[in-house]
Order: structure tokens, then C-alpha cells, then sequence
């Protein structure tokens, strides 16, 4: 098969992370992702958890290697000239399973092609078994491969991925924390951000308010970061219920382009949520609400395989009586909604 001209570019996503409603961590991963023909690649292969070898927090020798490789500057990692495209989010251990391809230069041409996409475990890799046969090759022009590879090598990705804590409830600040901490999100607690330096503002990504912070601090913290010229999302939070807090913060931490989301509309009310999505995806839906004594409750309501389009899923009165919420996951992205009436 030959390999047809696609335009090539990348784009800042993420693997969210999160506390899921079992208990399980997620851990929350920033990366580059290729967009071919203006959409992402990863959403062209279905459900697929992983993340890209451009990860914002490998230390950068193994970032350069990895925009070397892809340059042809470097050797392939594997045999018969293949490239690891994307891999397991948790590990680096082909094991795990990743998605190779070959990439090579185009016979008598400055263009770079990516062909034979597979599934690999182990080497060799079995083309008629685990090929992506839908998939490819590409064929990318050359200046335009280089540049966009070549970008990341003159400005490194570094992902801002911390947050502020401002509140008063110190107790639900350090579950929150700790929480952030353990999907790799730091996470630092003050009263307000009055005599910290402007280089530590600027690491910081978002800035999450507890719902008893008074307009003044909030104004004096949100004049703070603007003196320091530093871009953060800030979030007000809707519940002291952690793995609610932590959906909100993930979400606000995606700086991924809204037209490269996989989940891009998220809205609830007591009979049911109603979505879109961008490609075929995993949804899970997980509803959680606190009843008059302030204990949490929380239920999961849908986890299936979704088309692109609109959604609705219906919900359960039990999942959303009383001052409820609902939490949409997929694998690189997360909303969060509060149930509304109708």
C-alpha cells in the first residue's frame, strides 16, 4: 500500500488521573500527542490507555532522545526499524503492551513515512495478528515533520503540575493533597498567596478555592498570580467530597485543545446526563452526592464503549437526590456537572 501525503503536527493532552469510585488511583500523566490529518492519532485507535514517548515529565535527556529517535536521528529501540508510538501510562515495559510503527524516509525524498502500524508485547511484532489495518501509512512532508519535532527540542514541554489549595478547612485540604500527590499532581496548602515569589507562582497550573474562601482572599490571590504574570485555571470547589475536588482539578489542568478532546460536553439533571463525545471511547459515569449528616455517597451509573456524537444516559433518583454531582471520565479526559432540577 502506498503512503498518502497527511499533514502532521502535535498538541499538548493528557492521561487523567484521578480517585475512582473503587478506590483505584489513576495516575495523571502530561504529554505531546501527534495529530495527523488535524485530529489526534490516539483517537484513531479506539479505547486505547496510553500516552505518547513525548511525556512533560521524563527528565530531558530521555525527552531528546525520544524527538531524536523520531527524527531518524537516532537508532530504533526495536527491531525492524520500529518506533514506539504510544505506550503503557504507568510503566515504559513493552510488556505492557505498545503501539509501534516503522518510520523511515521515503525513497528519493526528504518526506518521512510511518507505516505497519501493530499492538506489540514482545519482539518480533506479528503484523497479520496485532496490525492496525485501517491505519496508514503516512506519508508527512518533511520541513513540516522537522519543524514540529524540532520545536520541542528548542522549547522543552514542562507541565505546570502543581496546585494551590486556598481554605479554611485544613482537614479536607491535606485528604485533598494527599490525594493529588498520590496520581502525581503536587499539591501545596495556604491560607493566600500574600510574599510568595512570582517564579513560584508561575509553577503553579491552577489554583483551587474551598467554597468558605472570602471575595477578598480570593481577589487578593487572583491579583497575586496577575502580578506575577502567571496563567492559571482556577477552580471553585463544588463539594468537600475529594474525589469530586480532584475530577475538577484534572480538568482544570487540561490544557489540551478543546477541538482534540475526546469528551467535550458534559450536563445533568435528576433523569439523566447528557454528553458528547469526539471519538469511540470508554465513558464512565459516576455520580456522588452528601446527604444531611455530610457522609458521601457515591454510585456509579455507566461505564460502557460510546459512537461519536450526543449521549443521553439515564440517571437513578437514589444517584441524585439532594445536592448531587456527576463525574464523566474517559481515558484523556474528564467533566464534572452539578445535577440540576431539570
Amino acid at each position: 500500500m502506498s503512503a498518502e501525503y497527511a499533514t502532521f503536527g502535535l498538541a499538548p493532552a493528557i492521561r487523567a488521573g484521578g480517585v475512582l469510585a473503587n478506590g483505584d488511583v489513576q495516575v495523571h500523566r502530561d504529554f505531546v500527542d501527534f495529530i495527523v490529518n488535524g485530529r489526534p492519532l490516539l483517537f484513531q485507535l479506539s479505547d486505547l490507555d496510553a500516552v505518547s514517548p513525548l511525556a512533560a515529565d521524563i527528565p530531558p535527556a530521555i525527552f531528546t532522545a525520544h524527538v531524536r529517535r523520531l527524527l531518524l536521528e537516532a537508532r530504533a529501540p526495536l527491531r525492524e526499524g520500529r518506533y514506539v508510538i504510544y505506550g503503557c501510562p504507568e510503566c515504559e515495559d513493552l510488556a505492557c503492551g505498545a503501539v509501534t510503527a516503522v518510520i523511515e524516509k521515503a525513497p528519493d525524498s526528504d518526506d518521512f513515512v510511518w507505516r505497519d502500524f501493530a499492538w506489540q508485547t514482545a519482539e518480533p511484532v506479528d503484523l497479520e495478528l496485532n496490525g492496525y489495518h485501517g491505519i496508514g501509512p503516512f506519508r508527512f512532508r518533511g520541513a513540516e515533520y522537522r519543524e514540529a519535532l524540532g520545536q520541542l527540542l528548542a522549547d522543552e514541554p514542562r507541565s505546570r503540575r502543581r496546585v494551590l489549595l486556598i481554605g479554611a478547612r485544613v482537614a479536607l485540604l491535606a485528604k485533598l493533597a494527599a490525594a493529588l500527590r498520590t496520581i502525581g499532581i503536587g499539591a501545596e496548602i495556604a491560607a493566600d498567596a500574600a510574599d510568595v515569589p512570582p517564579d513560584e507562582l508561575r509553577t503553579y497550573g491552577a489554583v483551587a478555592f474551598g467554597r468558605k474562601v472570602t471575595d477578598e482572599t480570593r481577589q487578593s490571590v487572583r491579583a497575586a498570580f496577575d502580578q506575577a504574570r502567571a496563567e492559571v485555571a482556577y477552580v471553585d470547589g463544588l463539594a468537600p467530597i475529594v474525589p469530586l475536588l480532584v475530577a475538577q482539578i484534572e480538568h482544570a489542568l487540561d490544557r489540551s485543545p478543546q477541538e482534540q478532546r475526546r469528551l467535550t460536553a458534559l450536563a445533568a439533571c435528576r433523569e439523566a446526563a447528557r454528553l458528547e463525545v469526539t471519538s469511540t471511547c470508554r465513558v464512565q459515569l459516576t455520580a456522588y452526592r452528601m446527604d444531611r449528616l455530610s457522609r458521601t455517597h457515591v454510585h456509579e451509573v455507566f461505564d460502557e464503549i460510546l459512537e461519536p456524537g450526543e449521549h443521553r444516559v439515564p440517571l437513578t433518583p437514589k444517584a441524585t437526590k439532594g445536592n448531587s454531582y456527576v463525574v464523566a471520565r474517559t481515558s484523556t479526559s474528564v467533566l464534572v456537572t452539578p445535577t440540576t432540577p431539570h
